[in-house]
């Protein structure tokens, strides 16, 4: 059990860096630049299976008291999310996304059964399950690519199982950087490679919120039959512009989501 809503961010921050330990460099070439960073939102992949969903990677942050407040639809890549909130907004927002199953193929719903079938009742209610990686034997590699080339989310999932796919960083919070582009181009300065797909920048000031991310490090993952690299997760930067009453923005664009989700995408 966590004792407490900043244990259970804390273990995920751990998955997180260890997935991919370009992560924490990430983390500590902004922090050496003078700035204290600040996490906008912590993102999920899920299926929306009978057996678990948005609900079940929700359960722990729902008892810390997060509720629902937007959801949203990306329909080309047969996904739905919703977004979830505290009243306290130190608290980083939870972005939740499942893959719309019954709009798959039968290949890739028989694959997602035959690894959801592994998992137990008592795995899906642990208060542990959001970050419990794959709790399934491993696919075979041409399996794995068989995924990919209809659903690259389905592939990362079946790779990485369930843990935080991002986190993200408050630009608005940063004392040394004031928009994406500033951030990016430091970032691409030390050799990280950034999210194009749409642009660089995804929104615009009139969404009133600007998204940037890295592309996800490749990763060495040990599949049935050998181990590859694959791309495991990646860092988003996010600065929200004020609303006409003055307060900062606080939901998602669809439409930069929809980009920011091919940070997983080989290339």
């Amino acid at each position: 059990m966590h004792s407490s809503l900043n244990e259970l961010y804390q273990k995920l921050w751990e998955q997180y860096t260890q997935t991919s330990p370009e992560i924490q460099l990430i983390h500590d070439s902004i922090v050496n630049k003078g700035n204290t960073i600040v996490n906008d939102h912590i993102a999920f992949r899920t299926f929306n299976h009978k057996n678990l969903g948005i609900k079940n990677i929700a359960a722990p942050f729902i008892k810390y008291g997060y509720k629902e407040v937007g959801q949203y639809n990306f329909e080309n890549k047969k996904l739905s999310a919703v977004h979830f909130e505290t009243n306290n907004a130190c608290d980083p927002k939870v972005f939740i996304s499942e893959l719309q199953l019954e709009k798959c193929s039968e290949f890739l719903t028989k694959t997602v059964n035959s690894l959801v079938d592994q998992i137990t009742d008592e795995q899906v209610k642990a208060p542990q399950f959001c970050y419990s990686g794959p709790l399934w034997e491993p696919l075979t590699y041409s399996t794995y690519a068989q995924l990919y080339e209809e659903s690259e989310y389905a592939a990362w999932l079946s790779a990485f199982g369930f843990c935080a796919n991002h986190f993200t960083v408050l630009i608005n919070e940063l004392k040394e950087f004031s928009d994406n582009n500033d951030l990016n181009t430091f970032l691409k300065s030390k050799g990280f490679k950034i999210n194009s797909s749409g642009g660089e920048v995804k929104g615009t000031k009139k969404d009133f919120l600007e998204q940037s991310s890295t592309m996800a490090k490749m990763t060495p993952v040990k599949f049935r039959d050998q181990i590859k690299n694959v791309p495991s997760v990646y860092y988003e930067f996010a600065k929200r512009y004020p609303l006409k009453d003055g307060s900062l923005f606080q939901g998602f664009v669809a439409s930069s989501a929809d980009k920011i989700f091919e940070s997983t995408n080989k290339s």
